[in-house]
């Protein structure tokens, strides 16, 4: 029989070749222009793409103390942030290279993240672009649609 303890936050990674580690505002160029990458095709697909825009947001919203960065076989792999709101977390900006994207790093991640927001007892809270593949994850990992827009859907996920 196997027992979990709950991790600490810079805990060894569930699945092999990969880890997060706290972001530094030298990560922020490299966390800003994967966003822009990442979140190009669903933009444009929603009339909403701005160069300026994608990249902005992430460098006006970017908190290092809540943001982590995702490390593959030792290389930026992307970022993700937990942010504390009144009522639980926001996860925030969650994107990994495109080339990773499929493999289940991005499963193996979020697990992580809700194991810890779990043992907290934490709400948490994100919202993906309309028609987004992201919001199949996120589905998948007990996330559920609380409210939508034409833009945006705004999805809750209770602890669990």
């Amino acid at each position: 029989m196997t027992t979990h303890a709950k991790q600490p936050r810079k805990a060894v990674p569930a699945v092999p070749g990969w880890v997060l580690r706290a972001a530094e505002q030298t990560d922020l160029e490299a966390m800003v222009e994967l966003r822009a990458r990442v979140m190009r095709p669903d933009l444009e697909r929603l009339g909403r793409f701005d160069e300026h825009r994608v990249r902005q947001r992430l460098r006006d919203a970017f908190a290092p103390g809540h943001t982590s960065v995702v490390v593959a076989d030792g290389s930026f792999a992307g970022c993700v942030a937990l942010r504390p709101a009144e009522d639980g977390q926001w996860l925030e900006h969650f994107y990994l290279d495109p080339a990773l994207q499929g493999r289940g790093l991005g499963s193996a991640v979020l697990r992580g993240l809700l194991d810890r927001t779990d043992a907290d007892g934490d709400l948490v809270r994100l919202n993906v672009l309309q028609g987004s593949a992201a919001q199949r994850l996120y589905e998948r990992h007990g996330f559920r649609v609380e409210h939508e827009d034409p833009v945006d859907v705004f999805m809750v996920r209770r602890p669990g």
